[in-house]
């Protein structure tokens, strides 16, 4: 009974760091930069007061954590120069441009411009830059800032499993379950780590096929129930053809893309395959409705509608041809094709310069950063730097974009660099001499006793929740991906498909994220309207994380049963 007794409050103490960043975040408001500080004393505090782990495991995985959470920094700093290298120099407004004049149904401008670019801008970039960066164009081409900055954060989900050229599965996931122990299971039916984590990013991808072919039709009724004159979810639904086409065109490549390439490049060549696909057919009216939809005149919109910010034609002046504007977009696909494929073994070149220290403070846990192989270095801040006199770029266009990048990395910086040795610190928490359970195994346990079998309806729940706490799928990868695991071990469910559905969790709740929704609504000059779409937005997010749970059910029992 004692030990039962044990048991639970172990649990219940796990949970605690959890519910600590839920309050502070999701009710008192407070940005990731303020709440994971907090979190990480938490749980220091636990790990060293009671259960009692080594103060060399501590430091160790102290330190662990901050080298990844330095080498995901990278990855965002890189794509943020380039973002802004871009926008300073006006590819980004000539790549805007091509948009405009494909339809004039806001249908079908929101799918395009949300649902392809905007996931290929989160395979390229991630962390919060599609939402910003699709929101504003869409307010350019007439639509209320409320219906932009809802569509877009609705479309940015699917491809968020794969955000930042894969980030929330190789590192979010890997890191996660980058242990000792985890590692002899795999090796006991001889699987290797990295086919593993593969194995993750092919089955993401597989369970994110029957809620993505919704997105699109989901984010057309949201926008017509919520935008239209009529408040008519009809007039939403009276698209699905072109809706369900445009899924097709986008998640067929990202699957197989998923399945044969790795986790790095599904959003990227979904998205661009997908733009290739849909812009010309629906330039040539291929699925498109004949009478074409449009928001109400503007002296009839809600004043909830309107942001404080006007358009800037000021950048859309400087005319570049549509295709010198991709070409930095399309450099970086071809290279992280050539450094990441096996067979052309240039990844074993990038992979040979790194900075390693084995066996910290005398433990089993090692740190590795391999510079040249971040993308955030090669290929991101390569191209961004090749771009300057590629584009003919000017001293104070170079100084501003760079200056926008180190002002949007200092928050996401403050938050990992807490956050992801917060996470490392639950996970060796199981050093300890009382042989007690880490934190992840002690709280999946007690989920185990409670749901049993009824896993892996609930498991994308978890995921998005995680999201809608940190603001990151990359983050509640870390945070979760262990406890998953543990999970679906206990109630000896499939390991691989539970984690994925971790995966595909997160990539939903991107759309309720508060972190992501004050961004995004910044960026159109909103405020004081973030509870209204974090409402509407939920409905949407509930809907794909049930259908991602019924076929994480259909597939854990019926078809793969015996998938590790």
């Amino acid at each position: 009974m004692l030990r039962l007794m044990s048991d639970i409050l172990l649990a219940v103490l796990g949970f605690t760091p959890v519910l600590i960043i839920f309050i502070l975040m999701a009710g008192f408001r407070w940005s990731a930069t303020r709440a994971m500080p907090v979190a990480f004393a938490v749980v220091l505090a636990l790990v060293y007061f009671v259960w009692g782990t080594y103060p060399a495991h501590i430091a160790a995985a102290s330190i662990n954590g901050a080298v990844i959470a330095i080498e995901i920094m990278f990855i965002v700093l890189g794509a943020l120069a380039l973002l802004f290298t871009l926008r300073q120099s006006g590819a980004i407004a000539s790549i805007n441009r091509g948009f405009t004049g494909i339809s004039p149904d806001k249908r079908v401008q929101a799918i395009i411009i949300c649902w392809f670019f905007g996931s290929f801008i989160e395979g390229a970039a991630g962390f919060g830059t599609p939402a910003a960066l699709t929101a504003p164009l869409l307010l350019s081409l007439g639509f209320p800032a409320m219906a932009a900055v809802m569509v877009a954060l609705i479309a940015n989900s699917t491809a968020v499993s794969f955000g930042a050229v894969g980030t929330p599965t190789h590192i979010g996931v890997a890191t996660s379950l980058d242990l000792e122990s985890v590692e002899q299971t795999l090796e006991g039916h001889e699987i290797s780590f990295e086919y593993f984590i593969q194995q993750i990013g092919s089955w993401t991808a597989v369970q994110h096929i029957l809620p993505a072919l919704i997105v699109p039709l989901l984010m057309t009724v949201m926008l017509t129930r919520f935008f239209g004159e009529k408040r008519s979810f009809r007039e939403g639904f009276q698209i699905w053809p072109f809706a369900l086409f445009a899924a097709f065109c986008f998640i067929t490549p990202y699957v197989m893309v998923a399945v044969f390439l790795g986790p790095e490049f599904p959003g990227i060549f979904g998205g661009l395959t997908g733009l290739l696909i849909i812009i010309p057919t629906t330039r040539g009216g291929f699925l498109v409705p004949k009478k074409h939809w449009d928001f109400p005149e503007k002296d009839k919109w809600e004043p909830s509608w309107k942001g404080s910010i006007e358009v800037d034609d000021t950048m859309s002046q400087k005319k570049m041809p549509l295709l010198k504007a991709w070409l930095p977009y399309i450099v970086i696909g071809l290279l992280l094709v050539v450094s990441r494929v096996d067979f052309l073994q240039v990844n074993e070149w990038l992979k040979s310069v790194k900075l390693e220290s084995s066996n910290l403070f005398g433990t089993n846990i090692s740190t590795e950063f391999q510079p040249l192989y971040n993308p955030g270095i090669i290929p991101f801040m390569l191209v961004a730097l090749l771009c300057i006199p590629a584009y003919g770029m000017n001293k104070k266009q170079v100084k501003q974009a760079w200056q926008e990048t180190f002002k949007r990395i200092k928050g996401p910086a403050i938050a990992l660099i807490f956050a992801v040795p917060m996470v490392r610190l639950m996970m060796q928490s199981g050093n300890n001499p009382e042989e007690w359970a880490s934190m992840p195994i002690a709280m999946a346990r007690s989920m185990a006793d409670v749901f049993q079998g009824a896993w892996p309806l609930l498991s994308p729940l978890v995921g998005a929740l995680g999201t809608f706490i940190t603001g990151s799928n990359s983050v509640s990868n870390m945070l979760f991906s262990l406890f998953q695991y543990s999970v679906a071990e206990q109630t000896e469910i499939s390991r691989t498909i539970i984690v994925s559905l971790q995966n595909v969790g997160g990539a939903l709740g991107n759309m309720v994220a508060v972190h992501n929704i004050i961004a995004a609504c910044a960026t159109v000059g909103l405020t004081g309207v973030e509870g209204v779409l974090l409402k509407r937005n939920a409905i949407p997010a509930l809907i794909l994380v049930l259908v991602a749970g019924l076929a994480g059910l259909v597939l854990a029992y019926i078809m793969v049963p015996g998938l590790f």
